[in-house]
C-alpha cells in the first residue's frame, strides 16, 4: 500500500540552510516546497492547498517575520501544522500559534522529521 508523502514549506531566507533542511526533508519521503520569505510562502500556500506542515525561520526579511507567517498561517489555514526555528531567539510555546512547536538552531534533522510525522498524524 502505498502512502501519500506529507507536503511541507520549508520557509528560510538563508539559502545555505534552506537547501540543507528542504534535502534532509526530501531524503525522509516527503514533498517539499520552498520560500524565501513570508510573501513567498502565502503566494506557495495559496497555490498548494496539499501543504500539510509549515517549518519557518523568525528572522526573515519582508512584510512580516516567521511568528507573523506563524500566525497568519493558523488564522487562514488551520489544519496546517506549524514549526518555527531560530538562532537568534527562543521563544515560550505560549508565543507559538496552537499546536506550534519551537526548535532551536542549529537542529538536528532527524528531530524535525520526526516532530512533522507525529504532528500531521494526530
Amino acid at each position: 500500500m502505498t502512502h501519500a508523502r506529507i507536503a511541507v514549506l520549508v520557509v528560510e531566507d538563508e539559502p545555505l540552510t534552506r537547501i540543507d533542511i528542504v534535502s534532509a526533508l526530501e531524503d525522509g519521503g516527503f514533498l517539499v516546497f520552498e520560500a524565501a520569505n513570508a510573501d513567498e510562502a502565502i503566494v506557495v500556500l495559496e497555490h498548494h492547498t496539499e501543504i500539510q506542515a509549515l517549518f519557518t525561520d523568525i528572522d526573515m526579511p519582508g512584510s512580516m517575520d516567521g511568528l507573523k507567517l506563524a500566525a497568519a498561517v493558523r488564522d487562514r489555514w488551520p489544519p496546517i501544522k506549524i514549526i518555527v526555528t531560530s538562532g537568534h531567539r527562543s521563544i515560550l510555546e505560549e508565543n507559538l500559534p496552537i499546536d506550534g512547536r519551537f526548535f532551536s538552531k542549529p537542529y538536528n534533522p532527524e528531530r524535525i522529521i520526526s516532530a512533522i510525522r507525529e504532528m500531521v498524524a494526530a
